[in-house]
């Protein structure tokens, strides 16, 4: 009897590898699932002719894999295992088998199923008359619908489907193999196929077709692109993608590499196009990062493109610069080292190649120390920069090298009122060579001592609805001295005032222009935390100086003996809505620069936008002012339809720099995307253009829905 029911339970274990999932380089017997079985039924007896039958609300288990039927026989003399059904087969949720009765042999490596069903992740399912199990491996099904649309009892068929005559599970490989397939939609033949493969739904990667779009724009008409996707490894794959019209003919690529301690990605494009007739077009992008020993990280960055328009023409990243970077660095504690090689491609029409700084070159160290005599902390630091433009002309070919080294002692006190005080002295001695640009010295040397001491007083009061308000006056007083200051203004072209360097002893973003004399700030912080779920913060700040500093420019907001006000807030409510907003306002109430940025969420909305106001400044290559709003959201129409809009707007031109809008249908077997999106913008490279973009994604085989559902009703209302 103990060895009778034993052999039912190892049949009834054994009946899972009909659908198990096996590993690539696994054989087929270590599929099997492992350990001890137990069954249970409502009567288990053996029958004088030597079967073990066990019927009545008949469970088996082993491992992650229950087999439900209402009947299951074992004949000892034949070895045969027969099950009526209804049958259900369960593994860990990935792959179910439904039948309604099953005739295996023994060890459950041949055998036939009738009205059987195969289901992938509770999504895939094929249906067929017939299922045979064939040499523990393969899996047939005779006269098969295949699909992953919910199939309604009322007879109606469902959205798309495949019909095949035959179709072969290959459990080691896990593939799918059609035979004379048909695809149907709502059961009307579209296409046919005499043999057809595809990855089972178990498959994260394998080589095959990926979805393919369509693109439709004003410059290139019409085309497909057709992704195949090579899987090389596990850890290499490339992807080519060829994409025809009747004005482009374009292959496109990308190769992925995954490493024990880092990995890359290159992706680009070979284009031969009737925009540039008898033109090779093309990008080229590579980023890597790899982790190093002894703490070092590397990354790199290329990027290149065939000519100025061509990422625009072709949908991609619209960059104006195009920026490649190698880069090493280590960051601890208490020490920090970097360096880099940049080189600056423009795609600009109004900057020449050859006058902008292609090539820079960085490396900085930095070493923290707390000595115990003084206490505080003590930070040294050295700074290499040199950048080179391509033209050796006097002036417009002007090169740079700078070497700093700088120190700084720090230290806080808190006293027993709460008053808090901090300290920093420091020292730094900048020396610049200067090339190619007879108005400058070819060498100097600039020493710049400083200090400052910052005090600050925060308070903190509780509201009888549990509210707590933060409020934090700042007062700093700082002295600076530039011993020399003949030197090309390279890299602080552009000045940003805000909250993070409010209390900085210099403004200026690189140590080639540096705040000089006696200055002043006043400040204040404020918060408030609610527990109803939502919390503002805001900042207010001036800078006063006993002397205007020349280096500023117009709407830097810190040009004269008194800066504009800093303005800066920022609110989080708990039904999703989030606002944050900075300014400069000067003494007439104006804003010279002034910025907005919005989310909000909801169950069936999302929204994000930004606004921008910066006023004219020629010494930032402005001559107009800027005013324009960015706009971005969705909609959910209906559980299955959502709507998508963006427009980036420039109100001071009173016109649409680019706008766009497009619909996403979503539903349990099916993804439908479509957008039309219009630039309005030109230049001498890039001419206005629309682009239509329409993708059409089967759920169920290589498509990740996401963790909401959209399955359809069958109700007939």
């Amino acid at each position: 009897m103990r060895r009778w029911l034993a052999l039912c339970l190892t049949g009834a274990a054994w009946l899972l590898p009909v659908a198990a999932v096996a590993q690539d380089t696994a054989p087929v017997e270590e599929t099997a699932p492992q350990g001890p079985a137990m069954l249970v039924a409502d009567s288990v007896f053996i029958t004088p002719d030597r079967q073990l039958i066990a019927e009545g609300n008949v469970e088996a288990y082993q491992g992650d894999v229950r087999l439900q039927a209402e009947r299951i026989i074992y004949d000892r003399a034949t070895g045969q295992l027969t099950i009526t059904g209804p049958i259900r087969i369960d593994q860990g949720g990935a792959v179910t088998i439904l039948a309604d009765a099953a005739e295996l042999d023994n060890e459950l490596r041949n055998g036939l199923l009738s009205g059987a069903r195969m289901v992938f992740d509770q999504q895939l399912q094929l249906a067929a008359l017939q299922m045979t199990r064939v040499g523990g491996r393969y899996t047939q099904l005779y006269k098969t619908a295949v699909t992953s649309c919910h199939v309604c009892e009322d007879g109606r068929p469902p959205l798309w489907q495949i019909r095949a005559q035959k179709v072969t599970h290959d459990e080691l490989e896990r593939q799918l193999y059609f035979e004379n397939a048909q695809f149907r939609v709502l059961d009307v033949p579209i296409f046919y196929l005499p043999v057809m493969r595809l990855p089972d739904p178990t498959v994260e990667r394998a080589t095959g077709f990926l979805i393919p779009s369509i693109r439709t724009t004003s410059q290139l008409a019409t085309g497909v692109k057709v992704p195949y996707f090579f899987r090389l490894g596990d850890h290499r794959d490339l992807t080519l993608t060829p994409y025809v019209s009747s004005k482009t003919r374009t292959l496109g690529y990308r190769y992925r590499q995954a490493f024990r301690r880092g990995r890359i990605e290159i992706e680009g494009a070979h284009t031969r196009d009737d925009l540039q007739p008898g033109e090779d077009r093309g990008y080229f992008f590579a980023d890597g990062r790899f982790a190093l020993q002894n703490d070092f990280r590397l990354d790199f960055q290329i990027r290149t493109t065939s000519d100025n328009a061509y990422l625009v023409d072709y949908g991609l990243p619209d960059y104006d610069r195009l920026r490649s970077q190698i880069a090493l660095e280590r960051i601890k504690r208490d020490t920090m080292f970097y360096t880099s090689f940049i080189h600056y491609e423009t795609l600009r029409d109004s900057e020449v190649e050859t006058q902008i700084p292609s090539d820079i070159v960085d490396l900085a160290y930095q070493k923290r120390l707390f000595p115990a005599g003084i206490g505080g902390e003590l930070r040294l630091t050295a700074w290499g920069h040199a950048h080179k433009r391509t033209t050796s002309a006097d002036v417009v070919g002007r090169d740079i090298a700078r070497f700093t080294v700088d120190a700084e002692w720090l230290r806080s006190w808190t006293f027993t009122s709460g008053l808090r005080t901090d300290w920093r002295m420091g020292a730094s001695v900048d020396q610049f060579n200067v090339w190619d640009d007879s108005n400058f010295p070819p060498e100097t040397t600039r020493a710049t001592p400083r200090a400052a001491l910052t005090l600050r007083y925060p308070m903190a009061r509780s509201e009888t609805g549990g509210a707590r308000q933060i409020l934090e006056p700042i007062a700093q007083v700082g002295w600076t001295h530039v011993s020399d200051s003949t030197v090309p203004n390279d890299e602080s072209g552009f000045v940003e005032f805000d909250q993070g360097n409010l209390l900085s002893l210099s403004r200026f973003p690189a140590p080639d222009r540096r705040e000089d004399g006696t200055t002043a700030v006043l400040g204040l912080n404020w918060a408030r935390f609610d527990p109803r779920g939502w919390e503002a913060y805001a900042t207010l700040g001036q800078v006063y100086r006993h002397h205007a500093d020349p280096g500023f420019s117009k709407t830097s907001g810190l040009g004269g003996t008194t800066s504009d006000l800093l303005v800066a807030g920022q609110v989080r409510m708990q039904r999703g809505l989030s606002l944050i907003a900075r300014g400069l306002l000067n003494d007439q109430f104006n804003f010279s620069k002034a910025e907005l940025r919005g989310t909000w969420s909801s169950e069936r909305t999302d929204i994000s936008g930004s606004y921008l106001w910066l006023g004219r400044d020629p010494a930032e290559n402005r001559n107009l002012a800027v005013s324009e709003v960015w706009l971005d959201g969705s909609y959910e129409v209906t559980p299955n339809w959502t709507a998508l809009a963006n427009i980036r707007y420039d109100i001071e031109d009173s016109r649409a720099i680019n706008a766009g809008v497009g619909a996403v249908y979503r539903n349990e077997c099916v993804t439908f995307n479509i957008s039309i999106n219009r630039r309005y913008t030109s230049s001498t490279s890039v001419e206005p253009s629309t682009d239509f973009g329409f993708t059409i994604a089967l759920n169920g085989f290589a498509v990740e829905s996401g963790n909401k559902e959209y399955r359809r009703s069958c109700n007939n209302s």
